[in-house]
């Protein structure tokens, strides 16, 4: 049985001047930067990259995007692309944030068109699905999340499928603190491996990180992170305060 290492990545959203930042990224390294047992990866607004990445030398913690534009380079007001995010040593990007999707029109062809760019540029996709509470209330659930990874992913070869990290986040509970149950997101971290088997082959699923994205906090993390099929968290209101975030840094570590 294959053992993937957990993730923890700190989805910062429109929060943090770069110097708060940096600081709250000193804080962060000074806890849990030289541990190698959890991948820690911090994304803070595009203003904040370049010098969160600068206070992130010579640490095991990385440097991640919010979002990213499919194309190179061109006539894209207020876009960013991803050499410019290699350029500055960024090595990870969230696509297809449900807030993205909600708020800019972001739909699964333009997710997966930024997700394909991405890998052909080395970064590595913090690729989000999930439903909103209409969805899950009407038991679309699963045909949501089913839509969003096969279009999502569609081009994706099987050798490039482990560079993916996968985000469950039922939106209805982001922000909210309204957390699904246990059950309820092993039961669709269950379903995308599924998904994922039947897209990639066993070994090649098997390798992929499937995130919990949906109000993880230190008081839930060790149930959530001890099943099967959940690999970490990508986390939001946590991310923001050094102490919350190492804590659950610290639960992924207990979890392996």
């Amino acid at each position: 049985m294959i053992t993937r290492k957990k993730i923890i990545a700190g989805n910062w959203k429109m929060n943090k001047t770069s110097a708060d930042g940096v600081a709250l990224v000193r804080d962060i390294v000074a806890a849990v930067g030289k541990q190698a047992d959890v991948e820690v990866v911090v994304c803070p607004p595009f203003t904040g990259l370049e010098a969160a990445g600068k206070a992130l030398e010579g640490s095991n913690v990385r440097l991640g995007a919010q979002n990213m534009h499919h194309e190179a380079a061109g006539a894209f007001t207020g876009e960013v692309s991803a050499p410019m995010l290699r350029a500055i040593f960024t090595t990870h990007v969230i696509l297809g944030h449900s807030e993205r999707r909600l708020y800019f029109g972001e739909t699964d062809e333009t997710v997966n068109r930024k997700l394909l760019a991405a890998l052909k540029n080395q970064l590595r996709p913090i690729f989000c699905v999930g439903e909103t509470l209409a969805e899950r209330e009407s038991g679309a659930t699963l045909k949501v999340v089913q839509t969003q990874v096969e279009r999502g992913l569609e081009g994706v070869g099987k050798d490039h499928a482990p560079s993916v990290t996968v985000a469950y986040e039922p939106v209805w509970a982001l922000g909210t603190g309204k957390v699904a149950t246990t059950e309820q997101a092993q039961e669709v971290h269950a379903f995308i491996r599924g998904l994922l088997v039947k897209l990639f082959g066993e070994p090649a699923a098997q390798k992929v990180r499937i995130l919990y994205g949906g109000s993880m906090k230190p008081s839930n993390a060790p149930e959530l992170l001890a099943q099967k099929d959940i690999d970490g968290g990508l986390i939001g209101g946590a991310a923001l305060e050094a102490r919350s975030f190492v804590e659950l840094v610290n639960a992924a570590a207990a979890a392996r």
